[in-house]
């Protein structure tokens, strides 16, 4: 098997290999974990070829000598296995002397795994390693982690690339070091800090750091020279804050690490844990960046924790924002004035040539490609005929054109052969952003054709598309096509609590994502009620409008011009939980109303009947979906309703300095606590018989027990100042920190409010420097 080049024998029960698998002069991928080896076969050295070999979950105990003759060797690992030591020949000095005046300190070693970039070799039983390794030239990551190490040369100690946790380290001996440049190992300190704490300390002894919010920082010794204090936040993703490719998905919250911008000696590891995306066949996970306004991408690692759990790692020279993305495959390369070849790591049928001459100065150049099911392509456009290429986006920094022709090579789409091709059917189509059509430029270029390739000569960058078709305008159905590929099949959901109607949630969620979200919320939500599917872009932002006699309250930080605002995430949480109000006379009859979801403005005409949300309606439409939301009737002291357990009399909660909360503000709150609600009340100095009071009174009832907590709570701290402090403060160490962070927006919304009205009054001082612009009078109740 001469032509070999993937060797996968994973998950056996294989005790040895034979020696005949060094005769496989094409192999560059072996992988064996999970098997029962106890020694490998020295004809394995004889692999030139070989890029990737994967030994782990074996019981190897020593590594042949030979295995440091793979020279294009990029990636070992040799992890969980019983390894006691490691062959000098993994880095071992190669280079001869060139004659006799050469002296020692003239001779620069040569190592053996030259082309090395990763070498994992976790939980295994090494006391100790070759020095050589820190002169392997590419290495960029070395895992030591879990062994026996006391003794680790100074050299790879002082790496940024090294991980070194769960090793002993420093404790062979216990006398100190006999000088000062003999090894000193102090053990890392390890924090793992509750929600409730948004900073932390880290001096040059450096330090590991596990945040609640699913998030680990590595900060190597020396990474700083003086103590220093780093602060951190999670913001909720934006669309002016998170910018998104065509193709792109959000895989995490915008996480910002403060202070901005201050340089680290050492590069600081980082690792931020998402759900993998359901589709990652030609997809990359990448950590983003944002630095000057800008964003860019960081070298990225995965390191799978659970099946649904993974972890992104990267190393970062300074703080700012960072968030995860799922993309389609990025492949650069820089472009000299000699020239050079760009080819697609997911499609290999797609490459870029430059010829010598194409740029005076070398650029950057960056392509993706995007791939298409032809079935899902012909039952959109309606077309049996139709067939596409990859979808090839091509970009560059520098000027927007080359000097030379560029060469594009484009693999024909599936079914169409260069030999048997109808010439009058294929079509080149070119999108130039930021215009939302295809132009055709078939005309405009020579296609070369090939059995299986299509080329053509561009002299700048952006979308092209192959398309062989019936149609003889086919601009209109590459643009369905093209949108078809960003948008997602999502349901719209309003619920309202079995035990509370007023309480209504609003979810938008992927198709698929729909039967699991309802049998869980069933139990507490009366429904359900998804509308037909709908399409939603990544990033998109839409709102929920609740018409025919329901009211929201207008107060929210979310709420603009009496409408809930979403922004769509694929992967992320679309939900919002608002409490509803009716101008009319509930004691009389019951309410019956809806919610309307719709894109940009409301319109002044609405849908009359709630059967109409059944119809399908294209994804350019304002209105989306509308779903039917009923009051109940209020029977006074008989009902079941919030009213007949709890008068609400009007609240004045909080002071000018912090902010004031509401009624309606204090309802949300209660209405998002569920089972946390006891942690929350003893937090707030409630008493523990108080409690058992409550529980006995709405027993069978959870809603009402949190409801009678907070407002019985509430009105004996109204008019007493820091009460809105003691509150968030409750909910932070209740490990409720999403609710403490919708509390404090609301206080921000009314102290800017407030500050507003007092402006437009004259009370405010023209110097907004000077402290006490604002009166000392408290502001009256509502103002959140």
């Amino acid at each position: 098997m001469h032509g070999l080049d993937a060797l996968l024998l994973s998950h056996n029960r294989l005790s040895e290999l034979p020696e005949a698998l060094g005769a496989l002069p094409a192999l560059t991928f072996l992988s064996v974990t999970h098997n029962c080896l106890q020694t490998l076969p020295t004809a394995l050295g004889a692999l030139s070829t070989l890029q990737r070999l994967d030994l782990s979950e074996n019981l190897l105990d020593t590594l042949p000598p030979e295995v440091g003759d793979l020279s294009s060797l990029c990636e070992l690992s040799v992890a969980s296995n019983q390894l006691q030591s490691l062959p000098a020949s993994l880095a071992r000095h190669s280079r001869p002397l060139r004659g006799l005046l050469l002296t020692l300190s003239q001779h620069l070693p040569a190592v053996g795994l030259r082309s090395l970039r990763l070498l994992v070799l976790h939980s295994n039983l090494l006391t100790s390693v070759p020095a050589g390794l820190a002169h392997l030239p590419l290495l960029t990551r070395l895992d030591l982690r879990d062994n026996q190490l006391r003794d680790v040369p100074p050299e790879l100690l002082s790496a940024p690339f090294v991980r070194l946790q769960g090793n002993p380290l420093g404790e062979a001996s216990p006398e100190p070091p006999s000088s000062p440049g003999t090894l000193l190992v102090l053990e890392m300190p390890r924090l793992f800090l509750t929600s409730d704490v948004d900073s932390f300390p880290v001096t040059p002894q450096g330090c590991s750091v596990t945040l609640a919010c699913g998030v680990r920082l590595q900060f190597p010794a020396g990474a700083t020279t003086i103590p220093i204090t780093i602060g951190y936040q999670l913001w909720l993703p934006e669309p002016g804050l998170v910018p998104l490719g065509p193709h792109d998905s959000l895989l995490s919250g915008v996480l910002e690490l403060r202070p901005h911008g201050v340089a680290f000696q050492q590069d600081v590891g980082l690792w931020l844990l998402f759900v993998p995306p359901r589709a990652r066949r030609c997809r990359e996970v990448v950590i983003r960046t944002r630095t000057d306004n800008n964003w860019s991408d960081l070298d990225t690692h995965l390191e799978e924790e659970a099946p649904k759990r993974l972890w992104a790692h990267c190393q970062v020279p300074h703080f700012s924002w960072f968030l995860v993305v799922s993309r389609p495959v990025s492949n650069t390369c820089l472009v000299p004035p000699e020239g050079t070849l760009l080819c697609s790591s997911g499609h290999p049928g797609v490459k870029v040539t430059f010829p010598p001459g194409a740029t005076e100065e070398p650029r950057q150049v960056s392509m993706q490609v995007v791939r298409m099911a032809s079935r899902e392509l012909r039952a959109l456009l309606g077309e049996p005929e139709t067939a596409v290429s990859p979808l090839l986006c091509l970009s560059q920094s520098g000027p927007p054109s080359f000097l030379r022709p560029v060469t594009v090579q484009l693999p024909l789409p599936p079914g169409v052969t260069g030999l048997s091709v109808d010439r009058s059917r294929l079509h080149l189509l070119y999108l130039a952003p930021p215009a939302a059509t295809w132009d055709d430029i078939t005309a405009q270029v020579v296609l070369e054709l090939t059995h299986l390739y299509a080329r053509f000569q561009v002299t700048h960058f952006s979308w092209y598309w192959l398309w062989y078709t019936t149609k003889t305008c086919v601009g209109g159905l590459a643009r369905k096509a093209w949108e078809r590929l960003r948008l997602h099949r999502v349901n719209l959901i309003a619920l309202q609590r079995r035990r509370d109607p007023e309480q209504v949630l609003l979810q938008c969620l992927p198709r698929n994502k729909v039967d699991a979200t309802l049998r869980r919320l069933l139990e507490r939500y009366r429904g359900p009620e998804p509308s037909d599917t709908v399409g939603m872009f990544e990033g998109e932002q839409f709102f929920a409008a609740f018409e025919r006699g329901i009211d929201v309250d207008a107060d929210r930080p979310d709420c603009v011009e009496g409408r809930i605002c979403f922004v769509f995430y694929s992967h992320l949480k679309n939900v919002k939980e608002v409490y509803v109000t009716t101008t009319l006379d509930r004691e009389a009859q019951a309410v019956r109303g809806q919610v309307s979801f719709y894109r940009g403005t409301v319109p002044m005409e609405v849908p009359e009947e709630a059967e109409a949300a059944r119809r399908r309606k294209d994804a350019d439409a304002l209105w989306m979906a509308t779903l039917p939301i009923k009051l109940p009737r209020l029977r006074g002291s008989e009902g079941q309703g919030w009213g007949a357990s709890l008068s609400l009399a009007p609240l004045n909660l909080g002071d000018a300095e912090t902010g004031f909360l509401t009624q309606s503000n204090l309802l949300s709150v209660a209405g998002r606590l569920g089972p946390d609600w006891p942690a929350v009340a003893l937090h707030l100095g409630m008493p523990y018989r108080e409690l058992q009071r409550i529980r006995h009174e709405f027993r069978d009832d959870l809603d009402g027990q949190i409801r009678h907590m907070l407002f019985s709570w509430a009105e004996r701290q109204a008019g007493q100042p820091g009460a809105v402090g003691l509150l968030v403060q409750a909910l932070e160490q209740s490990d409720r920190q999403d609710v403490a962070e919708e509390v404090r927006a609301v206080l921000e919304l009314g102290r800017r409010k407030y500050q507003d009205g007092i402006r437009r009054t004259g009370l405010a001082s023209e110097d907004p420097a000077l402290p006490g612009s604002l009166p000392s009078e408290s502001p009256e109740p509502g103002q959140a």
